[in-house]
């Protein structure tokens, strides 16, 4: 059996910032612009997933506590995008959006944000996406 001192905060080790070329279109001196994601800690997670909840309301008048899956994982993702700043009003205003999460959904092809939504995912450890978890917990 391990020592308790192992799980000390000082012992634990930090959890790296990955990066990550998003899409090949964007480019300096021909080569892609890595993207660096970064995770994100459970007391974060929890609130996010809380911000996604869906609300309509159940036969006996209470809201259910389905989390709107689509919501949750563009937020997530803009949440752990650390570069290019997804919250710079410059480049919301270049592609005509407001929010982080919307930006890159302008910025992104649907290919590319399928892509960019697995690695963030994979960089706050889920071994499987969280659509892949709901469709396990509905069969």
């Amino acid at each position: 059996m391990g020592e308790l001192s192992a799980f000390l905060r000082g012992n634990a080790a930090e959890v790296p910032n990955v990066f990550f070329a998003a899409s090949q279109r964007f480019t300096e001196e021909g080569v892609a612009v890595p993207w660096e994601i970064r995770c994100i800690s459970c007391s974060e997670d929890e609130e996010l997933r809380k911000s996604c909840g869906k609300r309509p309301a159940t036969a006996r008048g209470k809201a259910s506590g389905e989390t709107d899956i689509n919501l949750y994982l563009g937020r997530l993702a803009a949440l752990c995008t650390v570069f290019p700043n997804l919250r710079d009003q410059s480049l919301q205003d270049s592609y005509g959006v407001m929010g982080a999460d919307n930006l890159l959904k302008a910025m992104l092809t649907p290919g590319e944000y399928a892509g960019y939504l697995a690695k963030v995912q994979e960089v706050c450890g889920f071994d499987q996406t969280f659509q892949e978890l709901v469709d396990d917990a509905k069969n």
